[in-house]
């Protein structure tokens, strides 16, 4: 029987292996292949290359296709002295990776050099513990993870659909939540608004929320605004800094100006609405795809404009579609997967359904289209009173 010598010699002669001077320039090319580091997380958490991808070698298998998708992709492995990424590439070549190449070296060698290293940040022992399920995971791992803390992300409304939107982003570990409402905590939001609590009736609901998100997350530093918004302090309130936004608005007045307010400022819109058994989820991406004027260039006439006060809404329904909500706006930040830009995903709780219908740009839409119409903040006077936000 070979041993571990002679196996190693045998995987090297198999195998196409570079020097770090050749993989310094390669790394260096306008078309740089993908460099995939192999060693142990202390390994990594000292330093690695620039640009490269991390997976144990214990895991590659499992974890390779999330990470690299194209097997046509050029590749260079690594670990410290060149040994266990010969395996590592080896195995590459079997699961069908078209153009992998050893770096003989290791990083060792490529440290020697003098050639540039990135010293990651590292999540603390509580934060391995708390988000271990995420970088379990190839698309999220520590990366991503890293993303999602020192994401912005702000919430229009702190009812139906705030709610389960804003825990579910906290407890993904979203670092920074807006939160934008000028109400108060009702008895008759506790049937869907699960943010909020019965001994807080009265308390804004801002206040309420930032409470139980920053209970449930203390990574989560939430940033209240005790406001209606409006044109007099949308461009201040988007001029913060957000990622994303999560329109939870159940009233036209304010899902328009958060609309115009997103194109003008470049920020994607997470738009979910709600009313009795049915909702609807979309993302408003600008430049990427339709506008909510694109659907709707005008407010409907306010006679059938019923808001979830008037209307009633199965208390469950917000919980789903603000839950696809926090899903989308976390896909955003990770960019990973296919968003729901140009597709109105349809829900209806009372046939248990999901249907999908495509929206595309206007071309004559008069926020977002080639010629535009509407250059500045619009207030709809005749709904002045529907300010209600689920």
């Amino acid at each position: 029987m070979a041993g571990y010598r002679e196996l190693l010699a045998r995987v090297r002669s198999e195998i196409e292996e570079i020097s770090t001077i050749e993989a310094h320039e390669r790394h260096t090319a306008p078309d740089a292949p993908l460099f995939v580091d192999v060693r142990e997380p202390d390994e990594w958490e000292e330093g690695h290359i620039p640009g490269a991808v991390y997976t144990g070698r214990g895991r590659l298998e499992q974890r390779i296709e999330g990470l690299v998708p194209d097997k046509a992709r050029p590749l260079v492995v690594y670990c410290s002295a060149g040994s266990r990424s010969a395996f590592a590439a080896k195995a590459l070549e079997e699961l069908g990776y078209l153009d992998v190449v050893n770096l003989a070296a290791g990083f060792s060698d490529w440290k020697r050099n003098g050639f540039d290293v990135t010293i990651p940040r590292v999540l603390s022992t509580e934060q391995r513990a708390r988000y271990s399920r995420h970088l379990l995971i190839p698309e999220v791992g520590e990366d991503g993870q890293q993303r999602l803390l020192d994401a912005r992300v702000l919430l229009v409304g702190a009812g139906g659909l705030g709610s389960p939107a804003s825990l579910y982003l906290a407890a993904a570990g979203v670092g920074k939540l807006g939160i934008v409402d000028a109400d108060v905590v009702d008895e008759s939001n506790l049937q869907r608004q699960i943010v909020h609590a019965t001994d807080r009736l009265g308390e804004p609901k801002v206040l309420s929320a930032k409470r139980t998100v920053e209970a449930l997350n203390p990574d989560v530093r939430v940033v209240p605004y005790q406001e209606r918004l409006t044109s007099e302090n949308v461009d201040r309130i988007l001029g913060e800094g957000w990622d994303v936004i999560v329109d939870g608005a159940d009233n036209f007045p304010t899902r328009y100006l958060v609309n115009d307010a997103s194109v003008w400022h470049g920020i994607p819109v997470v738009h979910g609405s709600i009313f009795r058994f049915e909702g609807q989820v979309t993302v408003f991406a600008p430049g990427k795809g339709p506008c909510y004027r694109c659907l709707f260039p005008k407010p409907p006439p306010p006679e059938l404009a019923p808001s979830c006060a008037e209307g009633g809404v199965l208390g469950v329904l917000p919980g789903i579609i603000g839950s696809i909500q926090a899903n989308e706006a976390l896909k955003l930040i990770l960019d990973r997967g296919d968003s729901l830009a140009g597709r109105l995903l349809l829900f209806d709780a009372l046939g248990t359904t999901l249907d999908e219908v495509v929206v595309r740009r206007d071309p004559d839409c008069p926020v977002c289209g080639e010629h535009p119409t509407i250059t500045e903040y619009i207030d709809y006077v005749e709904f002045c009173n529907a300010v209600s936000l689920n």
